[in-house]
């Protein structure tokens, strides 16, 4: 994805997201966040979620409200619906909850 800055972007995930692909997960979430004041990431392609995946969507959050920009997450997975419930981060990471920086 190309710098963005002032704009809005779409990121779709697809594949695993757990602790195998962490490291380059990352490396892509923040720099998609960073880049783009609006960002939207589509998950309808993940796979399988471990915690270390949504501790990359949780860093990716924190991120963008420090930078004041806005991060949607949608087209949640049944993998990706199935571990947020499990772990009670429907609030935090629901398919209709955007999250803006202040």
């Amino acid at each position: 994805m190309s710098p963005n800055p002032n704009s809005s972007a779409r990121l779709a995930l697809e594949g695993e997201m757990t602790i195998f692909q962490a490291a380059e997960l990352n490396e892509t979430l923040l720099r998609a966040v960073r880049d783009n004041e609006g960002l939207e990431v589509d998950l309808v392609g993940v796979t399988e979620l471990d915690t270390a995946g949504v501790q990359l969507m949780l860093v990716a959050q924190r991120e963008a409200c420090a930078l004041g920009h806005a991060l949607r997450w949608v087209g949640h997975s049944h993998a990706v619906r199935e571990v947020v419930s499990r772990l009670g981060l429907e609030g935090e990471l629901g398919e209709a909850v955007s999250i803006v920086g202040a």
